[in-house]
């Protein structure tokens, strides 16, 4: 009898640390995926303050004046160039 009972404790004893070694693979292996997407996170703050700070700098009126005078050809008004309109009952 002493002997069946020592058999179903350790094979109790046996199962219980096979299911210790389980849970602390996938313990582990969740510990990685966290860690993995923690690092992506941290990877897309910092594109995001890039990006961020590219639209600041392109948004920028200088840069936007300096691209209307190099690409588009444009120049600044004067009063010599401008055109009043008025309706035809003014005169």
């Amino acid at each position: 009898m002493s002997g069946k009972i020592n058999l179903v404790l350790t094979a109790l004893l046996v199962g219980c640390g096979l299911s210790l070694v389980n849970a602390q693979y996938q313990a582990r292996h969740l510990f990685i995926e966290l860690e993995r997407t923690q690092s992506q996170a941290r990877q897309l703050d910092i594109e995001w303050a890039q990006l961020q700070l590219d639209q600041s700098t392109l948004g920028k009126h200088a840069r936007i004046e300096q691209i209307a005078r190099r690409d588009l050809n444009m120049t600044a008004l004067t009063a010599a160039r401008t055109q009043y309109l008025s309706p035809e009952g003014d005169k």
